[in-house]
């Protein structure tokens, strides 16, 4: 019954779509006809709206983050099904017809709320690859990857969720890995990026 729960809790704080319900409530209108239709952060900056775009990024992070602190407190030792649940609930959201978002920010709240040196590593990736190289998609697979990688340093018992957390990050992100391989995956601020 808490395994149950826990994931439950978990994917229904994680399919919250902040995305879509910001742009559509500050006149931005339906996220996931504009760019490339995904639900996240990156997407909402493509609105023109920074200020969304950040609430986005925040919030997505604050879903994953709360669904395993929530969990914790109240199922302790369900906080790994929380945010597998939470991961989950953000990419597969039913509400969206499970069309969700890629993952990254969600997982970067999950990580700090497991074992937060995995998400000082994530973060560093992160924001370390989209100064050098502005490409969203490139700086979140690498800090996705990164996660695994940290957990096997320290807490290695999170390796196994982190690696498959990590693994649907890069199937989400398929079709901009074939950009990159093709060298068209456009960068934070050009045009039509």
């Amino acid at each position: 019954m808490p395994a149950a729960a826990a994931l439950l809790i978990g994917y229904l704080l994680g399919s919250i779509p902040f995305g879509v319900i910001l742009t559509r409530a500050f006149g931005a209108g339906d996220l996931r006809t504009i760019g490339s239709g995904n639900i996240g952060a990156t997407n909402v900056l493509r609105t023109g709206r920074k200020g969304l775009a950040a609430a986005t990024l925040l919030l997505d992070m604050a879903k994953g983050f709360a669904a395993v602190a929530l969990v914790r407190a109240v199922f302790p030792g369900q906080e790994q099904l929380a945010a597998a649940g939470a991961f989950v609930g953000h990419c597969y959201p039913v509400w969206l017809r499970f069309k969700g978002g890629k993952g990254v920010a969600t997982l970067m709240g999950i990580v700090l709320a497991l074992f937060w040196p995995i998400a000082l590593v994530y973060a560093i990736v992160w924001l370390g690859m989209l100064a050098l190289l502005r490409i969203s998609s490139l700086a979140g697979m690498a800090a996705a990857i990164s996660a695994p990688v940290a957990a096997a340093l320290g807490e290695f018992a999170l390796v196994p969720l982190l690696l498959a957390l990590a693994l649907i990050v890069l199937w989400k992100h398929r079709e901009n890995i074939g950009r990159l391989i093709e060298g068209t995956e456009p960068r934070i601020g050009a045009k039509g990026a």
